[in-house]
């Protein structure tokens, strides 16, 4: 099985005025496509060439291939973050997500402080999660490649902190570039979801 690059799930130029055109052009179309066509180069003509992606993570971890652990990481995160954010925000959540959210945080101004401290206090490149750890919502920052993905925790949200994610439409500005997601472009659909989904496979 080849691993393919996802179609953005909306058009190149619809979270403008917050990201640009550019910078989805070279996100999806140079850095994550990069990542899928690495792992494919790495996976070929082994036994992991007919898994699924979450299944090639999960080997790779186990083997401590870190190049192909880093390339399938970077290439699931890259599909997760695309449908964590929608052109259609600012959208409150709802039901049992905003049950979860007012449980762990309290208000929303809370839940946006704790999430840009976690995502403007992380060294260097990486991505900021939110995720369920058991029957809870925790924010957390993975470093480089690093995912929560085929891991005890369940993630729900995420944001890319690797310069190239904001730095043509920022520079280093990603304090503002964290401000902008969580003020205009968080999915709480997409989160919704992911939550939904672990109930229907209980």
């Amino acid at each position: 099985m080849t691993i393919k690059l996802p179609n953005l799930p909306y058009a190149q130029d619809a979270l403008e005025p917050h990201i640009s055109a550019e910078t989805m052009a070279l996100h999806h179309g140079k850095h994550h496509k990069g990542y899928v066509k690495k792992t494919n180069k790495l996976i070929e003509g082994t036994p992991l060439d007919d898994l699924e992606l979450v299944d090639i993570i999960t080997q790779a971890r186990e083997r401590a291939a870190i190049p192909l652990l880093n390339n399938s990481q970077q290439a699931w995160n890259h599909t997760f973050l695309w449908e964590s954010m929608t052109p259609n925000g600012p959208i409150e959540p709802e039901g049992h997500i905003a049950q979860l959210v007012k449980e762990a945080y309290g208000k929303m101004d809370r839940f946006k402080a704790e999430f840009k401290e976690s995502a403007t206090g992380q060294f260097g490149s990486g991505w900021t999660w939110l995720v369920l750890d058991g029957s809870k919502l925790k924010i957390m920052s993975t470093s480089n490649a690093d995912s929560p993905v085929a891991t005890h925790l369940t993630p729900l949200l995420t944001l890319d902190v690797w310069e190239h994610a904001y730095y043509l439409d920022y520079r280093n500005e990603r304090a503002k570039y964290v401000e902008t997601f969580l003020d205009h472009l968080i999915n709480w659909k997409f989160a919704a979801q992911n939550l939904e989904s672990l109930s229907q496979a209980a």
